[in-house]
């Protein structure tokens, strides 16, 4: 495909580290696309805690160096490869993946990992569908299989994921729980489909939320941040219950006893395991959400690409999360 430019400003990884390794380097190559996959001109893209585990060099797969971070791009598509037949130059679109990174003014993905863009939404809220959303519907449906009349407990519900996870338990007839780091964390989880909601910082409120299921436990638990709370999602569970488990940052003791009292189930999620037709089954749910009007992102800091160092700082160490972190082009 002729392509007009061919230098672009990208963040380039040349070493694992701290977030000053990430530079900005404005002689990148523009990235041609393969016959399977789409050339983006991006406007924003999301940034998510695991691209700075990937980044510290912590993360089990690593990146060949140098590498551009970012999965979640929104834009336009600018050329697409000779095998691509679902989307032309000119469609709004966001990814769930990429493979060229999407930290950068251009990004190559796979046709698949491609989605519509509604014209209902703007490209700051389609950098924040990706990752939160996929996570969120595969930890409640694919494998909590959550079912409508169920009480889910969002613990950390005030972040991307825990948004996305607040929406979708919410059309999808849950009864929804949501926890948060701040005041402003916890009105936030409220206006997106949290019943109630509680503050993660509070003592007491463990029996809070215990008094809020009538002694019965929650069902579902989405955990956010399972080097803390495990143990005492365990304790939370009705019988049967389930505990998904969606970030971590650490180890963490538990007593296997606590599963066996409640008959629960401890279930890793990540998105790497998706099949084809989840992922298609996913994309079609989320698109019938942003048609209804109940998906909808919530952005919260915005920083130009020449300051995703400052981003990956903040979505670390920020006291508590309010939405999606983007980065503008």
């Amino acid at each position: 495909p002729a392509i007009g430019q061919t230098l672009m400003r990208a963040i380039r990884v040349p070493e694992f580290g701290g977030p000053s390794v990430l530079k900005l380097r404005p002689d990148t190559p523009v990235p041609r696309p393969a016959p399977r996959q789409v050339l983006i001109r991006v406007r924003a893209c999301g940034v998510n805690p695991v691209e700075t585990y990937i980044r510290s060099g912590s993360y089990p797969r690593r990146p060949a160096l140098p590498y551009t971070p970012g999965s979640d791009v929104s834009g336009v598509v600018e050329a697409v490869g000779d095998a691509v037949q679902l989307l032309q130059p000119g469609d709004r679109v966001f990814t769930t993946a990429t493979e060229t990174g999407g930290y950068a003014e251009y990004a190559a993905a796979c046709e698949d990992s491609v989605h519509r863009l509604p014209d209902s939404l703007d490209y700051v809220q389609g950098a924040a569908i990706g990752v939160p959303y996929f996570t969120a519907y595969r930890a409640l449906v694919h494998r909590a299989h959550a079912k409508a009349g169920e009480t889910v407990l969002i613990h950390g519900a005030s972040g991307g994921v825990g948004i996305a996870a607040c929406q979708i338990a919410r059309a999808f007839g849950l009864k929804v729980l949501g926890t948060a780091g701040t005041p402003e964390g916890m009105a936030l989880v409220l206006k997106n489909g949290a019943h109630q909601a509680f503050n993660h910082r509070e003592d007491g409120y463990l029996s809070k939320i215990n008094e809020a299921t009538n002694g019965q436990g929650v069902n579902v638990i989405v955990e956010m941040l399972s080097n803390v709370n495990l143990s005492n999602d365990l304790q939370m569970l009705a019988n049967g219950g389930r505990v998904t488990i969606v970030g971590s940052r650490g180890p963490i003791e538990i007593n296997p006893r606590d599963t066996m009292s409640k008959e629960s189930t401890i279930i890793g999620v990540s998105l790497f395991f998706s099949t084809k037709e989840e992922k298609a089954e996913c994309a079609a749910a989320l698109f019938a959400g942003m048609e209804a009007g109940w998906l909808k992102p919530v952005v919260g800091l915005q920083y130009p690409l020449e300051n995703a160092s400052q981003a990956h700082e903040d979505i670390i160490n920020s006291q508590g999360a309010s939405g999606k972190i983007v980065l503008i082009m």
